[in-house]
């Protein structure tokens, strides 16, 4: 199964503050230690979000609206993407996340599983399953 840790924005991280040399050596360690147990499928941090524009659909029709955005609690910050067994074991992970350097009182993680394919049953023939793959780049 796959899982999305989702690290909530702040206003230091819509802020753009860089991290300390602490939070830096932290989170990797966090992640290297991590990746021993789980695997790790992918993850970043996002620069904050007036450098990024929201796409909203009104009547069919994209209305792109430029950042900031106000509401810094429903924003996110960064995400890891991994690959365990169960959702427990992702949430051990995610109780272990380096707080103490990273925000402490305002930090928040969001802890997702992931769709796989075969969650939508028929809808998906087996042409879309192969077009999926192609996209993908799954062989």
């Amino acid at each position: 199964m796959r899982f999305m840790i989702i690290r909530k924005a702040d206003p230091d991280t819509e802020a753009g503050m860089a991290p300390t040399e602490e939070l830096a050596a932290a989170m990797m360690q966090y992640h290297e230690e991590m990746g021993r147990e789980l695997k790790i499928l992918g993850g970043d941090g996002l620069r904050p979000s007036r450098d990024g524009a929201r796409v909203s659909f009104k009547g069919g029709k994209p209305l792109v609206t430029d950042g900031p955005f106000a509401e810094t609690k429903e924003l996110i910050a960064g995400y890891t993407l991994v690959e365990a067994d169960s959702l427990e074991q992702v949430l051990a992970w995610a109780q272990r996340w380096p707080a103490h350097c990273d925000g402490g009182d305002q930090l928040q993680l969001e802890v997702r599983r992931l769709y796989e394919i075969e969650d939508f049953g028929d809808a998906f023939t087996p042409e879309l399953k192969a077009q999926h793959d192609r996209v993908l780049g799954k062989r």
